[in-house]
């Protein structure tokens, strides 16, 4: 019988072991989420948190007293748990004025008396006092319209649109994902012309945009004393944001009069009256105050040290600043809660991390996530110039939330192929909580964005959608009431979990190639 050599057993050996150990499934420590999930369960913060952010200080529109007082709360609260260095860290660039509306009464007069529901648009000025004026309707599609209307508006207030219908509600507003949804966002899409169809996309909402500058440069000139809005959703919830882009918030461009966003189901009762021919006279006092320089614009940042590998990074965010006519509960306390929440229970089990754990809480995210784009560019790098700093080396991951207050079903990979295996991993002690799915697409509209757009890893968890999408979004029912517990309490479970397992891996998380200069974050097209 032949025997091969000693030294060629030994290397048969080795060549069959290091494909085993390369294969080796990424580490969960079942202990550690015990811990996790005991303190996240038995002695949440969730709802002391909330309440301060919404009942006490929201809404918390950016540059506003109210975003400075719940951000200082923050910072100390954050102090009491013993976090390192609590902080307010200005952001650059030109935000504007901050805008806050202190008083807001609306009643009709003739032909009978009747209070309606509704709510200045951000950043348009105030009546300076009560003013009793007559109404008029005067939608403006094109041209011709605003010839048709012109000398005939001064001192009046306009209702500028057409009235939509309101079609009844069969269906709950809301609902969470069903197995079948979560199979499907688990599939990826192939896109078929993206460029062409995002180019045209452009183009029409820069032709809308251009127009409705030329509608409210004619109304400035008319001399209107306010317009009304129909909000674009019904059962008295009133939908309502800003005034436009950044040049709302200039002294020099800011709008001359006053906008108000209507309940429908009033709006429409004003515009069927005037189409009747019949007079209405409105009572309106509108007190809104403009803030120069006092508040500035900063993102609020907090610490847990890391050990052996402290000089890198593993970040938790979420957008602390909201609209203003709730008290932004779902948009996004939510996410604020829940990612402070995470980072206190990673203090208070006292696990230790390998990489320090940085909490961001950014503001001006609602006009462009103004924050974390400024506070990537800073740190990381610039995407119009791929000059890489640093810190991007440095950085592990960043874990977003902002997609209301529904529970976490999973994560968007952001077509991050390498990092799958690692996150089916971390998520197998979650799906007896509802966690079950990766979604190798993208998704859009929030912070991590600004972190995919340098080649950082960034992700947005999949949550379930409850009422975010038909009653909380924006609105003036985004309130505490809205907000649901159990789920807050699953999110930050599972955020301080994922946070803890990227703090004390070996490597830093798989990358994608880095985007070329001027290049928006790759991977799939975002669900829209």
């Amino acid at each position: 019988m032949f025997q091969r050599p000693k030294f060629v057993a030994v290397f048969l050996a080795l060549a069959l072991v290091v494909p085993i150990l390369a294969q080796a499934p990424e580490p969960v420590d079942l202990q550690a989420i015990q811990l996790i999930k005991d303190e996240g369960f038995n002695n949440s913060k969730v709802n002391e948190i909330a309440f301060y952010l919404t009942d006490v200080h929201g809404p918390r529109l950016t540059n506003s007293p109210n975003i400075r007082a719940a951000a200082e709360w923050a910072v100390a609260k954050m102090k009491e748990w013993g976090l390192t260095n609590p902080r307010l860290e200005p952001w650059e660039g030109e935000f504007g004025r901050g805008w806050r509306n202190e008083r807001f009464s609306a009643h009709v007069v003739t032909p009978q008396p009747f209070p309606l529901i509704g709510y200045p648009v951000a950043w348009t000025p105030g009546t300076e006092g009560t003013v009793t004026a007559e109404a008029v309707l005067a939608p403006i599609e094109n041209e011709e319209d605003m010839a048709k209307f012109r000398g005939k508006l001064r001192g009046k207030i306009v209702l500028t649109s057409a009235l939509r219908r309101v079609e009844p509600k069969f269906e709950a507003q809301a609902r969470r994902l069903t197995d079948e949804e979560l199979a499907q966002r688990a599939q990826q899409p192939v896109p078929t012309s993206p460029a062409e169809d995002a180019e045209q996309r452009r183009q029409e909402f820069a032709r809308r945009r251009e127009f409705a500058q030329k509608v409210a440069r004619f109304f400035e000139e008319e001399g209107v004393a306010a317009i009304f809005e129909p909000s674009p959703w019904d059962a008295g919830v009133v939908r309502v944001g800003g005034a436009g882009g950044a040049e709302t918030r200039r002294p020099a461009t800011a709008p001359k009069f006053p906008r108000v966003m209507l309940a429908i189901e009033h709006y429409g009762r004003l515009y069927r009256l005037l189409k009747a021919n019949l007079p209405v006279t409105i009572e309106l006092n509108i007190q809104n105050r403009f803030y120069d320089s006092e508040i500035g614009s900063f993102n609020v940042l907090a610490d847990l040290p890391g050990t052996d590998k402290a000089d890198e990074l593993v970040m938790l965010g979420a957008h602390f600043d909201s609209w203003h006519a709730g008290t932004g509960a779902t948009d996004n306390a939510a996410g604020s809660v829940v990612m402070m929440e995470a980072i206190r229970i990673l203090k208070a089990t006292g696990l230790k991390l390998r990489r320090t754990v940085r909490l961001a809480l950014w503001t001006g995210e609602e006009q462009g996530l103004l924050g974390s784009r400024d506070y990537v560019r800073k740190y990381f790098a610039d995407p119009q110039t791929m000059q890489l700093k640093p810190g991007h080396a440095k950085l592990s991951v960043y874990f977003n939330i902002d997609n209301g207050t529904g529970k976490i079903r999973g994560v968007y990979l952001q077509g991050n192929e390498a990092v799958a295996p690692i996150f089916a991993r971390w998520m197998e002690p979650f799906r007896n909580l509802g966690m079950t799915t990766l979604s190798i697409r993208g998704t859009g509209g929030t912070d991590h964005l600004a972190f995919d757009a340098v080649g950082l890893p960034g992700f947005q968890f999949i949550q379930d959608p409850m009422d975010y999408s038909t009653l909380t979004h924006h609105s003036n029912m985004d309130t505490f009431e809205r907000l649901q517990e159990a789920d807050l309490k699953q999110m930050a479970v599972i955020v301080a979990a994922f946070a803890y397992h990227a703090a004390n891996r070996n490597e830093l998380l798989p990358r994608k190639p880095l985007p070329k200069p001027g290049q928006r974050g790759q991977g799939p097209p975002p669900i829209l």
